[in-house]
């Protein structure tokens, strides 16, 4: 029984639709289990394209609100995700409330596989921030709507360096754009963030000859990157201020923001992290006003859905990768598009995004 009724100060009117992130979801569903301690909210924005697919995040956040705030932006992306990579996939997200690495047991993900089931394939699971391609695993065991399985049970397993790769070729593509040759080697590279996509970026840079500095919360983390790859770990205090060519921002969301932009000293922007930009409009402007190149997240980083889209598809390893590959001409096509047109790269991005979803919306309404 409730001992405690809020005031009308502590309501919020609209709790949902009056957010700043709903951009006309078309169904956020909240999800609560009390045996299992599953408190989980699965947000779809648009299937006009296909069913809205999108990794599930196990996340301590600090509050619902936080949370919630946290699925609308993310399957809002995934929905310009997937239009301007060509698939046929609409945008979902799907967020677990909850420390992974203390309270994820294989009963509250199959739990959660029951939610995902229960909206028969409108929306389509998969693997990413505090999950692994066994949580994927379990969740198969419940529903057939999940992708990212691991390779024995018939998946395309982890998708994490495939991501990493996508997101290097469109660093690769932001480093000609902005330095007039894609070759990395001798370029300054910070890496923010050093978990599985991270790590496989920075190998990938290793290999290129480009000079990477690290930076992560966990400590251990980067001791064992730093061992393996003998990358330098940042240990000032600021890492916006620092000089460097390119910035490559791989953790959580909105790094870009009031507080850190006009510090930035990077002449690219590229890395995996989603929702980069804390204000989409405000920040864009502002690194085009100061000659910074931002390679948009969710084109660069959608190679992790094209490796899990092949679970759908049926096309093979080399289609994945050759698919993948192509984000440096389309993020070329992108930033020259925005330098002909007086746009900015995101305005771009997500103009040719809509453009797409907009010809089927018609196409299906005919």
């Amino acid at each position: 029984m409730l001992t405690e009724v809020k005031t009308n100060k502590e309501l919020k009117a609209d709790p949902v639709f009056g957010q700043l992130s709903f951009d006309d979801h078309e169904q956020v569903v909240f999800c609560s289990d009390k045996d299992t301690g599953l408190k989980a909210i699965i947000g779809i924005h648009n299937t006009t394209l296909g069913p809205a697919l999108g990794g599930t995040r196990m996340w301590a956040y600090q509050n619902e609100w936080e949370a919630l705030n946290d699925v609308l932006r993310l399957s809002r992306g995934m929905t310009y995700k997937s239009a301007i990579t060509g698939l046929n996939l609409g945008g979902g997200k799907a967020v677990i409330i909850g420390d992974a690495k203390t309270q994820k047991t294989p009963e509250l993900m199959k739990k959660f596989g029951e939610y995902v089931h229960s909206l028969s394939g409108r929306y389509i699971t998969a693997e990413d921030v505090g999950m692994e391609t066994s949580d994927m695993d379990l969740v198969r065991e419940v529903t057939p709507y999940v992708t990212g399985i691991s390779e024995e049970k018939g998946g395309s397993g982890n998708p994490s360096p495939v991501t990493a790769y996508g997101v290097f070729m469109g660093m690769k593509a932001a480093a000609k754009y902005k330095f007039g040759t894609d070759l990395l080697e001798g370029k300054q590279v910070f890496v923010q963030g050093i978990g599985h996509v991270g790590e496989a970026l920075v190998e990938n840079l290793v290999e290129e000859g480009a000079i990477v500095t690290i930076a992560d919360i966990n400590q251990e983390r980067l001791e064992a990157v730093k061992s393996k790859y003998g990358v330098t770990i940042y240990g000032g205090n600021d890492i916006y201020s620092e000089q460097m060519d390119i910035y490559a921002p791989c953790a959580l969301g909105a790094t870009i923001n009031d507080d850190t932009i006009n510090k930035l000293q990077a002449k690219v922007i590229a890395g995996a992290a989603n929702n980069q930009l804390a204000n989409e409009v405000k920040h864009g402007q502002l690194l085009q006003e100061k000659g910074i190149v931002y390679a948009p997240d969710f084109l660069i980083n959608a190679g992790g859905i094209i490796n899990v889209y092949a679970e759908l598809e049926g096309y093979n390893k080399a289609e994945i990768m050759r698919k993948t590959e192509n984000i440096y001409n389309t993020t070329l096509e992108i930033l020259n598009h925005a330098d002909v047109n007086h746009m900015t790269s995101n305005q771009a991005a997500l103009a040719l995004a809509q453009k797409r979803i907009d010809a089927r919306k018609l196409e299906n309404n005919s």
